[in-house]
């Protein structure tokens, strides 16, 4: 079993959600996933876009949020956002770029609903998740 997998495996229970996060720079993902497990959510992290759209078109249930950089080798970061609405509408999305700004977006139907520039601080990050994920 692959590590993405061993980690989507984990339970979701006391959790306060589950997150994908794609990134093609796996330090970014183990920043992340430092940061934002130990606050209490469940972290799947891809370094693939592609594989990271099979695994939410698998996903039951789906992700609470979706977070994805947006230059990747394969397909940028809007680029699976879409693809991810086309089967799931309301799924909410943020979009991180060191490369980008929010109006990358601007004239797309598809908009992200957040955005977090690169580099980012760990509050920054929580303080977005959170606001993004409302706890019960």
């Amino acid at each position: 079993m692959s590590e993405q997998n061993l980690r989507g495996s984990a339970t979701r229970k006391g959790s306060r959600g589950l997150l994908f996060i794609v990134d093609d720079e796996v330090m970014l993902l183990e920043l992340a996933t430092i940061i934002l497990e130990p606050r209490g959510f469940t972290v799947r992290t891809f370094r693939d876009p592609a594989s990271a759209l099979e695994a939410f078109t698998a996903a039951e249930p789906r992700p609470d949020l979706l977070i994805t950089d947006f230059a990747m080798h394969t397909m940028n970061g809007m680029t699976l956002i879409e693809a991810c609405r086309k089967l799931a509408p309301n799924q909410k999305t943020l979009l991180v770029s060191g490369t980008v700004e929010e109006d990358v977006y601007q004239d797309s139907p598809c908009k992200p609903d957040g955005f977090v520039a690169k580099p980012y601080h760990a509050r920054q990050l929580i303080e977005t998740v959170e606001a993004m994920i409302p706890t019960d």
